[in-house]
């Protein structure tokens, strides 16, 4: 039997992968329009969370500006590294929500308490998996890496970023006394509870895929 809250997630993921999936593809002004719409929504968020520190609201602000120029800047110019980057980080919340609540076990910490090993292991093999399929197709290969152990490890890479990413947020959210971080969005919270691991992959992963190339 599935839990009102994982039927909440799932209907919403229903209803905003189609719409996210369009303003992706349609074009650069729609993905323009699309992304400034998240960009308010998530400086709101972050805005409200981070009420008590004012220095660390605005350079909150300031990572979320450079971390939405990165994915524009993707999207435009890397757009099969862009789309990596998203199943990535997407397949990293499942692979972790699955397997915690499956193998539930050990705790990773006290910052995010749902949070446990056996996720962190789903987290990686999961998006693992997923990451590996989306580069079979043979239009999705050129992502400026051609060795096949880097990409193998960009792909965990990501996906450890995104984990970061989501304990980093779930910190600030603790000190504010958060659950999530908005009620926008049915089953998960606000839209920085659903983004916050790509608002970290996206500079780091790219910053990381340049330093590589440049290296050999």
């Amino acid at each position: 039997m599935i839990d009102s809250e994982l039927q909440k997630r799932i209907l919403s993921s229903i209803i905003l992968l189609p719409i996210t999936i369009f303003f992706i593809f349609k074009g650069s002004i729609f993905f323009i329009f699309f992304l400034s719409l998240i960009f308010l929504a998530v400086t709101y968020e972050w805005f409200n969370m981070s009420k008590n520190n004012e220095l660390t609201r605005i350079f909150g602000i300031i990572f979320l500006f450079f971390s939405f120029f990165f994915a524009f800047y993707l999207r435009e110019n890397f757009f099969n590294l862009f789309l990596l980057i998203i199943v990535v980080c997407i397949f990293t919340d499942i692979g972790g929500y699955v397997f915690g609540k499956v193998f539930k076990g050990l705790k990773l910490t006290k910052i995010s308490p749902n949070k446990t090993y056996s996720g962190v292991i789903g987290s990686f093999l999961i998006s693992l998996i997923a990451g590996l399929l989306y580069l079979n197709f043979p239009d999705n290969r050129e992502i400026l890496i051609e060795d096949p152990l880097k990409i193998f490890l960009l792909i965990l890479f990501i996906s450890f970023v995104s984990q970061l990413g989501d304990l980093i947020i779930s910190y600030f959210k603790r000190n504010a006394n958060l659950k999530d971080t908005g009620k926008i969005l049915p089953g998960h919270g606000g839209f920085l509870d659903r983004i916050d691991g790509l608002i970290f992959a996206f500079p780091a992963s790219y910053i990381l895929t340049l330093i590589v190339e440049s290296i050999y």
